[in-house]
């Protein structure tokens, strides 16, 4: 019963209590003192369950419990009475509360509480796919009902039947075999409106009556032949549409929509009439069906909870479902990219276009800018819709909104942000550290005083800097602000070699460096900076080491200017990616280097980045090595 618990009671005691037990329970528990610090730490971690005491100081249980269904109604209250509360346990109830416990709080009272809550997330998971599927259900349905209204509206199959018909006028003598299969009364009538031949279901339905006058089975028609279905269509030589009240065997009357259609012989003249009548109330029936169908789909559509749209070849929205609309604004006929993002053009890697260009279903992520300007994160899922010839006329696109899931990854990242950033900012500084320790060694060997000197100057240097990272690091992870110095960045460039240099050696690697002298200055956090580079150079040597399949590895660091900003290139002939790996490099916990990586390292440096208003990519080749490009304003947007 693993999850995240947020455990509200003002007393200590209770909190530390319950909280053991919940925590023996394998849960995750979060603690506040108050109604106001509870709301705090659900905006931050948003659990999916909530213990609360309902008498507090301050705010109540009750209110708690108010405040949190308005902000995420699918969140499970508990709430916990003392003696004299079940009038407000009640309240609490019809405030959609989950469940209320008394106090003393039990390990087995708590246990079937969890329970219960768990029960109703997972029916409530449960419900919403079986939304989801009921969706593709109604869709099914629809196309079904679509077809048999295209079978009832038979005019348009007869005109299409037109020649087929005049092909076997000349054996109607045994009957209309091929209309057997249709649910309407079918009969053949010549000039004289005489009936040729029927199908099945009019011999049933109304007798044989070959030979007979086919009009005299319509209320009035018999005074006035030439109004009858089959007289229209003589004397215009078109087909005919009309709604006729029919004569059943018992008299009784029924109403029919007929349709005619007229048969030409070699001369062009019209020499018989296609009719056909089909039961108006079961038309309107299923013009009913498909109308409530239709309802429920668009009601499905409107109340899913992800943004669905449906767009042209040209990224044009031919339908949005509420919520996208009550989003992003946009209607219909609208270009899905200025509804997302304003932009002139296309997304980049845009879902939509892949599905027209492949007929496959693709998945992303985007970040998008909703209707107050604000960055919304989404995972973007998308289907082709394709017509009765199998060809692709639309893509449907459906976006869910990840910016919270987002926002807590990386609150739940920051600690372990921490740790990789002090490690690999440190280590950097420790190889180099190392280094200097070779020249103190190197000089009392040489007894070059000089030598030793410098050594030490440079092991003084290295400390106070690491330092410095230990506390600018610690406010970093508090989300401070970059410290941005104004920096020649030929100098920052040498010492990031010189600090990965050391570590190169002792493995065996070659490393070489190309640093402009006319690299000139810019605005950075040299600190973050530097462990960011540094972070990225050692990679390039253990991706060096893992590659067994060469003798000889080179590491090459390379920095250069221009107009705006200075770049570095760090390239290897180490053991390279696989394009899946590469396609994730730069995303939170995920390491190639197994149980070795935290998976922080390239997350941190490509943040580091992203905080100066640069930009990094990667290109690999499996066997081959990498390449990494970043690329440094001269002055940084913070």
């Amino acid at each position: 019963m693993a999850m995240n618990v947020l455990l509200v009671d003002d007393e200590a005691g209770i909190r530390k209590v319950v909280g053991i037990t919940l925590a023996d329970m394998g849960c995750t528990v979060h603690q506040a003192a108050s109604g106001d610090e509870a709301l705090a730490v659900f905006e931050r971690v948003r659990p999916p369950v909530v213990f609360t005491d309902i008498r507090m100081p301050g705010m109540d249980g009750l209110e708690l419990l108010r405040r949190i269904k308005g902000q995420s109604p699918e969140t499970e209250v508990i709430l916990v009475t003392g003696h004299g509360d079940l009038d407000m346990a009640v309240a609490g109830l019809k405030l959609d509360a989950c469940d209320f416990i008394a106090k003393p709080v039990g390990p087995e009272v708590l246990e079937i509480a969890l329970r219960r809550a768990s029960e109703r997330i997972a029916m409530r998971a449960s419900l919403r796919r079986h939304t989801e599927n009921l969706e593709e259900l109604v869709r099914q349905q629809s196309e079904r009902l679509v077809d048999m209204e295209r079978q009832c509206a038979v005019k348009g199959a007869v005109e299409g039947l037109t020649q087929l018909i005049g092909g076997i006028a000349g054996d109607v003598e045994g009957g209309l075999g091929i209309f057997n299969g249709l649910p309407c009364l079918v009969s053949i009538q010549d000039r004289e409106q005489r009936i040729v031949s029927v199908n099945q279901l009019y011999r049933e339905r109304l007798g044989d009556r070959v030979g007979q006058l086919g009009y005299i089975i319509y209320a009035g028609a018999s005074s006035s032949p030439g109004e009858s279905p089959v007289g229209r269509a003589l004397r215009t030589g078109q087909g005919q549409k009309s709604r006729e009240a029919l004569f059943g065997p018992d008299e009784t009357l029924s109403a029919v929509m007929v349709h005619t259609a007229p048969i030409r012989g070699s001369d062009g003249e019209v020499e018989l009439v296609l009719e056909l009548a089909v039961d108006a109330g079961e038309v309107q029936r299923l013009q009913d069906e498909l109308r409530a169908s239709r309802q429920r789909y668009q009601q499905l559509f409107d109340e899913a909870p992800c943004f669905i749209t449906v767009q042209d070849r040209h990224l044009r929205i031919q339908a949005a479902n509420r919520r996208f609309r009550q989003e992003f604004g946009a209607r219909t006929g609208g270009l899905c990219y200025e509804a997302y993002c304003g932009s002139g053009r296309p997304c980049f890697g845009c879902p939509t276009l892949k599905t027209f260009e492949d007929g496959l279903p693709h998945q992303t992520e985007l970040t998008v800018r909703g209707k107050d300007g604000e960055p919304v994160n989404l995972v973007v899922w998308t289907a082709p819709i394709r017509n009765e010839a199998g060809e692709i006329e639309g893509v449907m696109e459906m976006a869910t909104d990840i910016t919270e899931l987002s926002r807590m990854q990386d609150h739940l990242a920051s600690l372990g942000m921490l740790i990789a950033s002090l490690s690999h900012g440190i280590k950097g500084l420790l190889t180099a550290l190392d280094g200097g320790m070779y020249k103190v060694n190197a000089g009392f060997r040489s007894g070059d005083q000089a030598l030793v000197q410098a050594g030490w100057g440079k092991v003084t240097e290295l400390v106070g800097r690491i330092k410095g990272m230990v506390l600018d690091i610690l406010f970093y992870a508090k989300k401070r602000e970059l410290q941005l110095r104004e920096t020649e960045a030929a100098h920052l460039a040498e010492q990031v070699a010189e600090a990965v240099a050391p570590k190169a050696e002792q493995c065996g690697v070659d490393f070489a460096s190309e640093i402009a002298p006319n690299l000139g200055a810019f605005a950075v956090d040299s600190v973050v900076l530097t462990a960011a580079l540094v972070n990225i150079l050692e990679n390039a040597v253990d991706a060096c080491l893992e590659d067994k399949a060469k003798v000889g590895h080179q590491v090459s660091f390379r920095a250069r200017p221009d107009a705006s900003g200075v770049f570095f290139e760090i390239e290897d002939n180490g053991i390279g990616m696989q394009p899946e790996t590469l396609a994730r490099l730069f995303s939170v916990f995920f390491s190639t280097k197994g149980s070795r990586g935290t998976g922080l390292g390239l997350f941190i440096a490509k943040k580091a980045v992203d905080q100066h208003g640069g930009r990094i990519g990667a290109v690999s080749e499996p066997g081959q090595g990498s390449t990494f490009r970043i690329w440094i304003p001269r002055q940084a947007e913070t």
